[in-house]
């Protein structure tokens, strides 16, 4: 192993340029996140500096990146409302963290492998219908949303639809320009002409759409005043001039609140919720990975409850693995785990460094991004690809998709997975055995093998069941276990309990390398 190899420097130039569209995706919703929240605006900057410089380091995942989650904006207001102060948050926050690197010890990071994949790409594709939705209005320049809020229902008790057809009665014809020009870059981008060029298909499209949309921008303040970006259509970093403004937008968590019982309830909330949308972005992340590497998901954990520790110890917000920055990520090239390292590094410089060149921005070449992501999440060819393959696939992915359109990430996927464990059930039942019948030569009995499959589980209790009370009486039965590697014990009862009354109905009933039932004494 080389020197490249040991540092993750091997594929530098993909991760470096792939970095630069992750972080200007992430500056706009880092803010955009806290101030959804109710939080302070430095405290989405902090958490994105964390989420991808300390979580990027730690992690097994190659190409997921973490920061704000959009999910959790709800708990994060609920929670400030109920304690009162930031402060007090931000100790529930490291305490979640604490949880979470205990559940990555206790490997509860199995669970993600439990989740189907028709739930998974339901999740992937609502979250691209929603980034369309909610971006459309910014790319035209109506920006009173928050920037990277997700859910339907919104705090003014408007929804999605209507802010969508709302925000034409008010667009801005500068940003307008700037995000269809932006758009129609990222469209031409996708070109055989351009993926055939080997210098321009280098160039990752969103670091175009921003250069573009600045100069257009320059342009209309030159020619056009009226029409040029301002004020709220801009990126909005908060200006730090030295370590004296730097130590007044830190805070940090106040522990006097650990006598608050609301501390520790928020603290489990957050470290549940945290955790399973983290462990689905990873796994959505490793399905969409090219060279189909997998992650740790109990290291996942670990890296999340540090990251979550460190965030609340100064003052961010709750991170997890988020999908549409690890999107952006796999979308722009990224190899390796640096891209993610290298966009936290970008933040921290930037709010650092250059927050005045930062706030020239406009909000609609980042629109664009994200709308261009949120196609690439769900392309009609999806839907097609899944609906061909039949029912058990397709009605669970459906339904997830609206689910989670209509409602919120986790709604949306509880009410999948419901879906999903369904058709799972509903294939247990019949893949249970192979069923074969025939009649004896001489006296006419009905001879019924059931061949059991290879595991039967306590799934298949109502399946044997059914089965059982459908043998037609006067048959010779023969239940054949040659093929079963395990028999779960509820399965064996039904089988017993039906054996000790076959003879009722005439039925001569045999056992074929079928296991002891194994009673259980209660006494």
């Amino acid at each position: 192993m080389n020197f490249k190899e040991i540092f993750f420097l091997k594929h530098i130039k993909n991760d470096l340029l792939s970095s630069v569209v992750v972080f200007l995706v992430a500056l706009p919703l880092c803010l955009g996140i806290a101030l959804a929240s109710g939080a302070p605006l430095f405290s989405g900057l902090i958490s994105g500096v964390v989420g991808g410089i300390v979580i990027g380091s730690l992690s097994k995942s190659h190409l997921s990146v973490s920061g704000p989650a959009a999910g959790l904006v709800i708990i994060v207001l609920n929670a400030l409302e109920t304690l009162g102060s930031f402060q007090a948050f931000l100790l529930a926050l490291v305490l979640a963290g604490v949880i979470q690197v205990f559940l990555g010890y206790m490997r509860a990071g199995i669970i993600g492998h439990y989740f189907p994949s028709s739930v998974i790409k339901g999740m992937l594709a609502a979250i691209g219908l929603i980034l369309i939705l909610k971006q459309i209005p910014h790319m035209i320049g109506f920006d009173s949303d928050a920037f990277g809020e997700m859910e339907f229902i919104q705090s003014d008790g408007s929804n999605t639809l209507s802010y969508l057809i709302a925000s034409f009665d008010h667009i801005h014809f500068g940003s307008m320009l700037v995000g269809v020009v932006s758009l129609g870059l990222f469209i031409f981008w996708e070109s055989k002409f351009i993926k055939q060029n080997q210098i321009l298909k280098q160039v990752p499209a969103g670091l175009l759409a921003v250069i573009t949309g600045l100069l257009i921008n320059i342009g209309l303040k030159s020619a056009y005043p009226e029409m040029a970006i301002s004020g709220s259509h801009l990126v909005n970093i908060p200006v730090i001039s030295g370590i004296s403004s730097l130590s007044s937008v830190l805070q940090f968590p106040d522990f006097s609140f650990l006598t608050d019982i609301n501390v520790y309830i928020i603290a489990i909330t957050l470290a549940i919720i945290a955790s399973l949308e983290t462990l689905l972005s990873v796994e959505a992340v490793d399905k969409m990975d090219p060279l189909k590497r997998r992650t740790s998901q109990n290291a996942e954990l670990k890296a999340q409850g540090v990251g979550n520790i460190i965030s609340g110890l100064i003052g961010g917000l709750p991170i997890t693995a988020v999908i549409v920055r690890s999107t952006a990520n796999l979308d722009a090239g990224a190899k390796s785990k640096m891209s993610a390292i290298y966009h936290g590094v970008l933040l921290l410089v930037a709010v650092g460094f250059f927050p005045l060149v930062m706030n020239e921005i406009p909000l609609a070449s980042l629109a664009a991004i994200l709308i261009a992501v949120g196609y690439k999440l769900t392309k009609p060819a999806l839907y097609k690809t899944l609906f061909k393959m039949g029912k058990g696939q397709f009605i669970p992915f459906i339904t997830t998709v609206v689910a989670i359109l209509f409602t919120d990430l986790l709604i949306g996927i509880c009410i999948g997975m419901a879906v999903g464990i369904f058709y799972i059930l509903r294939t247990n039942y019949k893949v249970l055995y192979h069923y074969d019948e025939t009649k004896h030569p001489e006296n006419d009995t009905n001879l019924i093998t059931i061949k059991l499959s290879e595991h039967v589980s306590f799934l298949n209790k109502a399946g044997l069941q059914l089965t059982f009370e459908r043998l037609p009486e006067n048959s010779h039965v023969l239940i054949d276990g040659s093929h079963s590697k395990e028999i779960d014990h509820d399965a064996l009862e039904v089988i017993y309990n039906y054996k000790s009354n076959a003879h009722e109905r005439n039925i001569t009933f045999d056992l074929k390398n079928i296991p002891d039932l194994k009673t259980t004494n209660f006494n």
